[in-house]
Protein backbone atom coordinates (compact mmCIF):
# COMPACT_ATOMS: atom_id res chain seq x y z
CA UNK A 1 0.00 0.00 0.00
CA UNK A 2 1.23 3.51 -1.11
CA UNK A 3 1.78 5.81 2.10
CA UNK A 4 -0.40 8.34 2.72
CA UNK A 5 2.18 11.00 2.18
CA UNK A 6 3.16 9.66 -0.97
CA UNK A 7 -0.24 9.90 -2.27
CA UNK A 8 -0.82 12.96 -1.08
CA UNK A 9 2.55 14.40 -3.09
CA UNK A 10 1.39 12.51 -6.02
CA UNK A 11 -2.09 14.21 -5.88
CA UNK A 12 -0.57 17.80 -5.31
CA UNK A 13 -2.21 18.36 -2.25
CA UNK A 14 -2.60 21.86 -1.54
CA UNK A 15 -0.47 23.00 2.14
CA UNK A 16 -2.30 26.08 2.50
CA UNK A 17 -4.76 25.82 5.66
CA UNK A 18 -3.65 22.56 6.82
CA UNK A 19 -1.32 23.95 10.34
CA UNK A 20 -2.61 22.33 13.87
CA UNK A 21 -4.02 25.60 15.83
CA UNK A 22 -2.69 26.61 18.68
CA UNK A 23 -1.82 30.54 20.05
CA UNK A 24 0.71 28.69 22.60
CA UNK A 25 2.74 25.81 22.22
CA UNK A 26 3.90 24.12 25.48
CA UNK A 27 6.87 21.68 25.29
CA UNK A 28 8.32 19.33 27.47
CA UNK A 29 11.54 16.85 26.44
CA UNK A 30 10.41 13.34 26.74
CA UNK A 31 12.85 10.97 25.46
CA UNK A 32 12.64 7.30 24.86
CA UNK A 33 9.74 6.03 22.93
CA UNK A 34 6.18 7.21 22.52
CA UNK A 35 2.81 5.90 21.59
CA UNK A 36 0.07 7.29 19.07
CA UNK A 37 -1.03 9.60 22.05
CA UNK A 38 2.14 10.72 23.46
CA UNK A 39 1.15 12.48 26.37
CA UNK A 40 -0.34 9.09 27.90
CA UNK A 41 1.58 6.72 25.79
CA UNK A 42 5.14 7.57 27.03
CA UNK A 43 7.52 7.59 29.67
CA UNK A 44 6.21 10.29 30.86
CA UNK A 45 3.71 9.37 33.81
CA UNK A 46 0.23 9.06 32.19
CA UNK A 47 -1.43 10.34 35.04
CA UNK A 48 0.35 13.63 34.65
CA UNK A 49 -0.28 13.77 30.71
CA UNK A 50 -4.42 13.26 31.37
CA UNK A 51 -3.84 16.06 34.08
CA UNK A 52 -2.05 18.14 31.51
CA UNK A 53 -4.46 17.75 28.92
CA UNK A 54 -7.28 18.53 30.58
CA UNK A 55 -5.81 21.90 32.04
CA UNK A 56 -5.21 22.95 28.39
CA UNK A 57 -8.07 21.83 26.97
CA UNK A 58 -10.00 25.26 25.41
CA UNK A 59 -7.08 27.11 26.70
CA UNK A 60 -5.63 27.63 23.13
CA UNK A 61 -2.56 25.78 24.68
CA UNK A 62 -1.41 22.86 22.89
CA UNK A 63 1.02 20.76 24.70
CA UNK A 64 3.87 18.53 22.76
CA UNK A 65 6.69 16.05 23.81
CA UNK A 66 10.15 16.65 22.17
CA UNK A 67 13.22 14.60 22.45
CA UNK A 68 16.73 15.10 20.55
CA UNK A 69 17.08 13.97 17.18
CA UNK A 70 18.49 10.05 16.88
CA UNK A 71 18.73 6.72 18.13
CA UNK A 72 16.02 6.72 20.01
CA UNK A 73 17.21 3.91 22.69
CA UNK A 74 15.19 3.51 26.36
CA UNK A 75 17.74 5.59 28.40
CA UNK A 76 14.91 5.89 31.26
CA UNK A 77 13.93 9.57 32.49
CA UNK A 78 16.25 12.22 32.21
CA UNK A 79 17.42 13.87 35.65
CA UNK A 80 16.96 17.75 33.61
CA UNK A 81 14.03 17.98 31.17
CA UNK A 82 13.96 21.14 28.98
CA UNK A 83 10.67 22.89 28.44
CA UNK A 84 9.27 25.49 26.05
CA UNK A 85 6.48 27.81 25.98
CA UNK A 86 5.23 30.31 22.37
CA UNK A 87 3.21 31.99 21.67
CA UNK A 88 2.43 32.70 18.16
CA UNK A 89 0.02 35.42 18.00
CA UNK A 90 0.89 38.69 16.03
CA UNK A 91 1.88 41.42 18.44
CA UNK A 92 2.72 39.63 21.31
CA UNK A 93 5.09 36.85 19.93
CA UNK A 94 7.71 35.26 22.82
CA UNK A 95 9.40 32.20 23.06
CA UNK A 96 10.34 31.31 26.92
CA UNK A 97 12.85 28.45 27.79
CA UNK A 98 13.17 26.65 31.30
CA UNK A 99 14.74 23.49 32.47
CA UNK A 100 12.71 21.03 35.41
CA UNK A 101 14.13 17.84 37.45
CA UNK A 102 10.37 17.57 37.89
CA UNK A 103 7.51 17.69 35.32
CA UNK A 104 5.00 17.54 37.80
CA UNK A 105 5.86 21.45 38.31
CA UNK A 106 3.83 21.68 34.40
CA UNK A 107 0.27 21.53 36.50
CA UNK A 108 1.01 24.92 38.71
CA UNK A 109 0.93 26.70 35.10
CA UNK A 110 -1.80 28.82 34.52
CA UNK A 111 -3.00 27.43 31.51
CA UNK A 112 -6.04 30.26 30.51
CA UNK A 113 -3.05 32.90 30.97
CA UNK A 114 -0.58 30.74 29.12
CA UNK A 115 -3.15 30.85 25.55
CA UNK A 116 -3.78 34.30 26.10
CA UNK A 117 0.20 35.30 26.03
CA UNK A 118 1.01 35.96 29.11
CA UNK A 119 3.97 33.89 30.26
CA UNK A 120 4.67 34.95 33.94
CA UNK A 121 3.26 31.25 35.35
CA UNK A 122 5.79 29.58 33.00
CA UNK A 123 8.77 32.70 34.20
CA UNK A 124 7.38 31.89 37.59
CA UNK A 125 7.03 28.27 38.15
CA UNK A 126 9.95 26.77 36.12
CA UNK A 127 11.93 29.95 36.65
CA UNK A 128 11.77 30.67 32.62
CA UNK A 129 13.43 33.25 30.39
CA UNK A 130 13.52 34.54 27.12
CA UNK A 131 15.26 31.86 24.87
CA UNK A 132 17.61 33.43 22.82
CA UNK A 133 19.37 30.75 21.28
CA UNK A 134 17.88 31.68 17.95
CA UNK A 135 14.10 29.70 17.17
CA UNK A 136 13.50 26.28 17.40
CA UNK A 137 12.44 23.99 14.30
CA UNK A 138 10.82 21.12 15.36
CA UNK A 139 10.07 17.83 13.01
CA UNK A 140 7.28 15.38 13.45
CA UNK A 141 8.46 11.81 14.66
CA UNK A 142 5.77 10.22 15.86
CA UNK A 143 5.67 7.12 13.78
CA UNK A 144 3.32 5.03 16.00
CA UNK A 145 0.37 7.78 14.85
CA UNK A 146 1.87 7.77 11.67
CA UNK A 147 4.59 5.85 10.03
CA UNK A 148 5.26 8.39 7.61
CA UNK A 149 6.15 10.97 10.04
CA UNK A 150 8.73 8.35 11.06
CA UNK A 151 10.12 7.09 7.56
CA UNK A 152 10.41 10.74 6.58
CA UNK A 153 10.81 12.71 9.47
CA UNK A 154 13.42 10.99 11.58
CA UNK A 155 15.83 11.72 8.61
CA UNK A 156 15.24 14.56 8.35
CA UNK A 157 15.53 15.76 11.77
CA UNK A 158 19.10 14.06 11.69
CA UNK A 159 20.02 15.62 8.69
CA UNK A 160 19.16 18.88 10.53
CA UNK A 161 20.93 18.07 13.35
CA UNK A 162 24.01 16.96 12.08
CA UNK A 163 24.24 19.66 9.97
CA UNK A 164 24.79 22.06 13.20
CA UNK A 165 20.89 23.71 12.79
CA UNK A 166 20.43 24.74 16.47
CA UNK A 167 17.26 24.36 17.91
CA UNK A 168 15.98 21.08 16.35
CA UNK A 169 13.67 18.61 18.15
CA UNK A 170 11.88 15.84 17.15
CA UNK A 171 7.84 16.45 18.39
CA UNK A 172 5.07 14.61 18.83
CA UNK A 173 1.84 14.63 16.47
CA UNK A 174 1.30 18.22 14.59
CA UNK A 175 -1.06 17.04 12.64
CA UNK A 176 -1.41 16.64 8.59
CA UNK A 177 1.08 13.47 8.45
CA UNK A 178 0.16 13.00 4.73
CA UNK A 179 2.27 16.57 4.38
CA UNK A 180 5.65 14.43 5.97
CA UNK A 181 7.68 15.44 6.41
CA UNK A 182 6.10 18.57 8.63
CA UNK A 183 7.74 21.15 10.46
CA UNK A 184 6.71 23.77 13.19
CA UNK A 185 8.98 26.70 13.71
CA UNK A 186 8.65 29.17 16.71
CA UNK A 187 7.86 31.25 17.93
CA UNK A 188 6.07 32.53 15.28
CA UNK A 189 4.18 29.16 14.82
CA UNK A 190 4.32 28.75 10.95
CA UNK A 191 4.50 24.89 9.70
CA UNK A 192 5.36 24.00 6.73
CA UNK A 193 4.96 20.27 4.78
CA UNK A 194 7.10 17.98 2.72
CA UNK A 195 10.07 20.14 3.82
CA UNK A 196 13.63 19.41 3.12
CA UNK A 197 16.68 20.01 5.05
CA UNK A 198 17.72 23.12 2.68
CA UNK A 199 14.15 24.59 2.62
CA UNK A 200 13.79 24.46 6.42
CA UNK A 201 17.43 25.78 7.02
CA UNK A 202 15.88 28.86 4.43
CA UNK A 203 12.56 29.19 6.70
CA UNK A 204 14.71 29.26 9.96
CA UNK A 205 17.31 31.84 8.13
CA UNK A 206 14.35 34.20 7.27
CA UNK A 207 13.16 33.65 10.92
CA UNK A 208 15.90 35.19 12.55
CA UNK A 209 15.46 38.00 9.98
CA UNK A 210 11.50 38.24 11.28
CA UNK A 211 10.69 37.16 7.86
CA UNK A 212 8.02 34.18 6.90
CA UNK A 213 9.46 32.00 3.70
CA UNK A 214 6.04 31.20 1.80
CA UNK A 215 6.83 27.81 0.18
CA UNK A 216 5.65 24.93 1.49
CA UNK A 217 3.32 26.50 4.23
CA UNK A 218 0.78 25.45 5.69
CA UNK A 219 -0.25 28.10 8.15
CA UNK A 220 0.12 30.08 11.37
CA UNK A 221 -1.18 28.08 14.36
CA UNK A 222 -2.68 31.49 15.85
CA UNK A 223 -5.40 31.11 13.48
CA UNK A 224 -8.16 28.21 12.56
CA UNK A 225 -7.66 26.95 8.93
CA UNK A 226 -9.48 29.32 7.20
CA UNK A 227 -7.61 31.98 8.47
CA UNK A 228 -4.41 30.30 7.77
CA UNK A 229 -5.09 30.48 3.87
CA UNK A 230 -6.26 33.85 4.14
CA UNK A 231 -2.97 35.43 5.76
CA UNK A 232 -1.13 33.44 3.35
CA UNK A 233 -3.00 34.20 0.53
CA UNK A 234 -2.80 38.10 1.62
CA UNK A 235 0.87 37.86 1.85
CA UNK A 236 1.42 36.21 -1.80
CA UNK A 237 -0.73 38.95 -3.07
CA UNK A 238 0.95 41.95 -1.94
CA UNK A 239 4.65 40.40 -1.76
CA UNK A 240 4.73 40.85 2.44
CA UNK A 241 6.67 38.55 4.23
CA UNK A 242 7.40 40.50 7.38
CA UNK A 243 6.56 38.29 10.20
CA UNK A 244 4.30 40.18 12.93
CA UNK A 245 2.87 42.13 9.65
CA UNK A 246 -0.62 40.89 9.57
CA UNK A 247 -3.50 39.50 11.49
CA UNK A 248 -6.87 37.94 11.31
CA UNK A 249 -9.04 40.02 13.48
CA UNK A 250 -12.16 38.33 12.00
CA UNK A 251 -14.09 35.41 10.30
CA UNK A 252 -17.68 35.69 8.87
CA UNK A 253 -19.54 32.82 8.37
CA UNK A 254 -19.01 28.95 8.47
CA UNK A 255 -18.36 25.57 6.31
CA UNK A 256 -17.98 25.77 3.80
CA UNK A 257 -17.91 29.79 3.42
CA UNK A 258 -16.37 32.11 4.91
CA UNK A 259 -15.10 35.75 4.91
CA UNK A 260 -12.15 36.49 6.50
CA UNK A 261 -10.62 39.92 7.09
CA UNK A 262 -7.05 40.30 7.24
CA UNK A 263 -5.71 43.58 8.70
CA UNK A 264 -1.99 44.81 8.56
CA UNK A 265 -0.12 46.99 10.79
CA UNK A 266 -0.04 48.97 8.44
CA UNK A 267 -3.86 50.09 8.92
CA UNK A 268 -4.65 48.22 5.53
CA UNK A 269 -7.29 45.56 5.60
CA UNK A 270 -8.16 42.95 2.95
CA UNK A 271 -11.71 40.66 2.80
CA UNK A 272 -10.40 37.04 1.55
CA UNK A 273 -13.06 34.69 0.82
CA UNK A 274 -12.44 31.33 1.68
CA UNK A 275 -14.16 27.73 0.14
CA UNK A 276 -13.89 24.12 1.99
CA UNK A 277 -13.57 22.08 -0.74
CA UNK A 278 -12.54 18.21 -0.98
CA UNK A 279 -9.28 16.69 -1.84
CA UNK A 280 -10.17 14.16 -4.57
CA UNK A 281 -10.04 11.18 -5.30
CA UNK A 282 -10.86 9.32 -1.96
CA UNK A 283 -8.13 7.48 -0.80
CA UNK A 284 -6.64 6.60 3.24
CA UNK A 285 -6.33 10.06 5.00
CA UNK A 286 -3.44 8.21 7.16
CA UNK A 287 -1.39 4.84 6.15
CA UNK A 288 -3.43 3.31 9.30
CA UNK A 289 -7.04 4.48 8.00
CA UNK A 290 -8.78 1.48 7.32
CA UNK A 291 -11.83 3.81 5.01
CA UNK A 292 -11.01 5.96 1.86
CA UNK A 293 -11.61 9.96 3.08
CA UNK A 294 -11.38 13.47 1.39
CA UNK A 295 -9.23 15.66 3.30
CA UNK A 296 -10.80 19.19 3.30
CA UNK A 297 -9.03 21.48 1.82
CA UNK A 298 -9.16 25.00 2.27
CA UNK A 299 -9.13 27.47 -1.59
CA UNK A 300 -9.28 31.12 -1.62
CA UNK A 301 -12.08 32.45 -3.64
CA UNK A 302 -10.81 36.09 -3.78
CA UNK A 303 -8.93 38.71 -2.07
CA UNK A 304 -10.32 42.04 -1.98
CA UNK A 305 -8.77 45.27 -0.70
CA UNK A 306 -10.61 46.97 1.33
CA UNK A 307 -11.51 50.80 0.63
CA UNK A 308 -13.01 53.53 3.06
CA UNK A 309 -15.73 53.03 1.47
CA UNK A 310 -16.04 49.19 1.80
CA UNK A 311 -14.97 50.00 5.31
CA UNK A 312 -18.01 51.99 5.89
CA UNK A 313 -20.68 49.78 4.36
Amino acid sequence: MSRCATVSRSLDEPVSGTAATATTWLLLEQPGPWGAKALTSSHLDPALGRALEAAAEGTGVRIALIRRPGRHADPGSPAVRNVYAAHTVPGNTWLHSATTRDPEQLRALDFAALGAGDHRSFDAVLRGRPHSDGPLALVCTNGKRDRCCALLGRPLASELASSGVLGTWEVTHLGGHRFSPTVLVLPYGYAYGRAEAHAVKEVLHGIREGRVVLDGCRGCSAWERPGQAAELAVRAAVDEYAAGALSVVRTDGGAPHWDVTVAHTDGRLWRVTVAQGASLPPRPESCGASVLGTPARMDVVAVQELTATALAS
